[in-house]
């Protein structure tokens, strides 16, 4: 770090720009292009461009896969729902994506050392937790359901319908279901037991899930709902 630029020493001055309009800037190639340099003790790289045609631009590497737009969040998530996606920017345009797969987080810049270790901590946990598996008895034989993938499970005559990737129908009472998951769920009424990660919305008469799933809300649910889902979060 000691024979390393900082970022002040690179920053275009009025007097680069000026030769550089004149064309009489030689060393103009100390400050354009990619520097490793240093701003505020951090290390990072300083990239600057003379583009004055350009519509938009971007910087691409290993880092962005390659990808002039990114990654791509919802192939991400279709890939791997367990997976914990945090967003880290300076705009807010798109928070909207961040709900659409589900984000855990959504941090706009510039972000507090502690703020971001808070989060990175309920990512781990929710990592953790993610790991947990229940052994089902299903007229199919045993199966092993992920409790992060369980969206809902309702009840049908003697048995509880468990809807995940796969529905798995047991011969079991919704209380003992509910035994087994975690804070992550809540009792809706006497016949419902919803994830409240895959909840979009609530209105008064219905809980709307992330996959379209409507679900009947009870007379004097609501609240219930919402507070949980706060707390939750």
């Amino acid at each position: 770090m000691k024979n390393m630029q900082k970022y002040e020493q690179l920053a275009i001055t009025e007097l680069d720009a000026y030769l550089f309009g004149q064309g009489t800037h030689y060393e103009i190639y100390n400050k354009m292009g990619a520097h490793v340099a240093v701003k505020d003790g951090k290390e990072g790289v300083y990239f600057a461009v003379w583009a004055p045609a350009a519509r938009e631009v971007y910087v691409i590497g290993e880092f962005n896969n390659w990808n002039a737009y990114g990654y791509d969040m919802k192939k991400i998530r279709q890939d791997n729902d367990a997976v914990q996606i945090i967003f880290i920017t300076g705009y807010s345009d798109y928070i909207a994506e961040g709900y659409e797969v589900n984000a855990l987080h959504y941090l706009m810049k510039p972000v507090k050392e502690e703020k971001l270790f808070s989060v990175l901590e309920r990512a781990i946990e929710k990592i953790s937790k993610n790991d947990v598996v229940l052994n089902m008895d299903s007229a199919n034989g045993m199966v092993r359901v992920p409790i992060y993938q369980i969206r809902f499970a309702e009840v049908f005559g003697n048995y509880v319908t468990i809807h995940a990737n796969d529905e798995v129908i047991v011969k079991m009472t919704l209380n003992e279901i509910e035994k087994l998951l975690d804070e992550r769920f809540y009792r809706v009424g006497r016949s419902v037991i919803v994830n409240l990660n895959e909840v979009s919305r609530v209105t008064k008469t219905e809980i709307k899930l992330l996959d379209g799933t409507s679900i009947h809300l009870p007379r004097g649910a609501y609240d219930g709902v919402n507070r949980a889902i706060i707390n939750m979060r």
